[in-house]
């Protein structure tokens, strides 16, 4: 059970924040259906190199998440690393030569839209605030479906 303490909605500043936060991937999505040239790539480039840190990010929080607790799972630490490594991992393609990031787009799309399962574990074991799981959804829908939508776009080259 999440802490009894907290409160049932989120802090207004996290809500707004977060949802702000959807703003840069729909900038990007806007950029990438304007037209091929002169912003395609750049959108692409720009909202994977988004998604990645948004994702990394969430590791991070994870992690935070386990060290306010007395004694987490082991398992909260591990999880709380994937999301780096697998972002670093998803690079590859560019990193030997591949000019497309779709695969790249579509893995972490996928993976920040099931992030909320491991957000909902973590408030079941009382790790996380009443309100965490339910802004986690809204920003995990929001931006993995954007992130999904850009790697969606056929290539123009």
């Amino acid at each position: 059970m999440a802490d009894p303490h907290s409160p049932a909605r989120a802090p207004a500043a996290a809500r707004l924040l977060g949802l702000s936060g959807l703003l840069p991937q729909l900038a990007a999505l806007g950029a990438a259906l304007a037209g091929p040239e002169p912003w395609f790539f750049p959108a692409l480039a720009s909202s994977y190199l988004y998604a990645v840190l948004i994702f990394s990010f969430l590791g991070g929080t994870w992690w935070g998440l386990a060290a306010r607790t007395a004694q987490p799972p082991v398992w909260t630490y591990v999880l709380a690393v994937l999301p780096s490594l697998i972002a670093l991992a998803s690079a590859v393609p560019w990193m030997t030569g591949d000019p497309w990031p779709q695969p790249s787009l579509m893995l972490i799309g996928t993976l920040i839209l099931l992030s909320p399962l491991v957000d909902r574990v973590l408030t079941r074991a009382g790790m996380a605030p009443r309100w965490w799981l339910s802004l986690r959804v809204q920003l995990s829908v929001g931006l993995g479906l954007t992130t999904l939508a850009l790697g969606l776009i056929p290539s123009p080259y």
